[in-house]
C-alpha cells in the first residue's frame, strides 16, 4: 500500500464557484458550527488543506507604552495569498464569516500585490476559529502552532497576559512557534521589561 500523499491547490475563481454550486451557502448571517460542518464536508476539509499549507497561527509580544506592562500581546489568524488568488481568501471570509483582507504592498521584485485574509480579534478567534480546528484538525507541523496559538488564547482569557509572569511565560511559547526567532521581550533588559504607568490595552486585540 502507498502512503497518501497530501497535495495543496490553490483554488481559481472556477473552483471556488463549483464549491459554491454544491452546496456551500456563500452568505451566512451566524458563525460557523459543528452541525454547519458535517452539512458542507467539502468545504471544511478544503479548508483545513488550505491552512495546512498556506496558513499562520502567530503570537507576538511587542512593546506598547499604552499597555499595563508596557508589552502587549497580539495574536493573528492569518492565510497570504497573491491578488489573483483573491478568491480563495475571500471563500475564507465567507466562511469563517470573521476578519478581513488586507493588501499588503510587496517590497521584492514580484509583481503581484500580496494580500492577507486575518483574523485577529480575540472573540472571533476563541468563538469562530478555534473550534473550526479543534473540530477538524489541522495534519502537519501546523497543528503543533496551533494548540500553542490555542494555550496563549485561552491564557490570555484568564487574564495571564496581565502579569510580568505570564508575559514571559509567552514570550517562551512564541520562540517554539512558526520561524522560531528569538522574542524580542526576552532578548530586552530587565529595565527595558519594567512595567508602564499608563493601564489600557489596545482595542483590536481584545
Amino acid at each position: 500500500m502507498y502512503p497518501t500523499v497530501l497535495v495543496h491547490v490553490t483554488p481559481t475563481s472556477d473552483d471556488v464557484q463549483n464549491i459554491i454550486e454544491r452546496g456551500f451557502d456563500m452568505v451566512s448571517d451566524n458563525p460557523i458550527g459543528a452541525d454547519d460542518q458535517q452539512e458542507r464536508p467539502d468545504i471544511a476539509q478544503w479548508v483545513v488543506g488550505f491552512v495546512d499549507g498556506e496558513g499562520c497561527f502567530s503570537i507576538a509580544v511587542v512593546r506598547n507604552a499604552s499597555c499595563r506592562l508596557g508589552w502587549q500581546v497580539q495574536h493573528e489568524f492569518s492565510v497570504v495569498q497573491a491578488a489573483p488568488s483573491r478568491a480563495a481568501l475571500e471563500l475564507l471570509r465567507e466562511f469563517f464569516t470573521v476578519g478581513s483582507i488586507i493588501e499588503n504592498q510587496r517590497r521584492d521584485n514580484h509583481k503581484n500585490t500580496l494580500l492577507r485574509f486575518s483574523v485577529k480579534r480575540r472573540s472571533d478567534l476563541l468563538g469562530v476559529v478555534i473550534p473550526f480546528f479543534e473540530e477538524n484538525p489541522l495534519v502537519t507541523t501546523k497543528a503543533g502552532d496551533f494548540a500553542r496559538f490555542r494555550s496563549v488564547l485561552h491564557w490570555m482569557e484568564s487574564g495571564r497576559h496581565l502579569t510580568v509572569d505570564g508575559v514571559r511565560d509567552i514570550a517562551l511559547v512564541t520562540e517554539s512557534m512558526n520561524r522560531r526567532q528569538r522574542s524580542r521581550y526576552l532578548e530586552s533588559s530587565e529595565a527595558i521589561r519594567q512595567p508602564a504607568l499608563v493601564d489600557g490595552e489596545s482595542k483590536i486585540w481584545s
